[in-house]
């Protein structure tokens, strides 16, 4: 699962996930060490390969708030690496 600091924070604390208190789960994202824009990059591939979505789509997609919540700078590391 290609995940997003915000994505795996979501996870973290959702009570239809790992319901950790948020402390926890902040420390867990603050104490991860971990390459998010090749992260960003391995999602950006999965959509490209598995939906046929155009380079704009994935950006949108790696950048929403509904989606997977990259940074900017992350997804146009993806983009641009795709």
């Amino acid at each position: 699962m290609h995940m997003s600091k915000a994505g795996i924070y979501d996870q973290l604390t959702s009570e239809h996930g790992e319901n950790f208190p948020p402390e926890a789960a902040q420390f867990a994202i603050d104490n991860i060490v971990f390459d998010w824009k090749e992260n960003a990059l391995k999602k950006a591939q999965s959509y490209a390969e598995t939906m046929n979505m155009s380079d704009s789509a994935i950006y949108d997609q790696l950048i929403s708030e509904y989606g997977e919540k990259f940074t900017p700078e992350e997804a146009q590391y993806a983009i641009d690496n795709l």
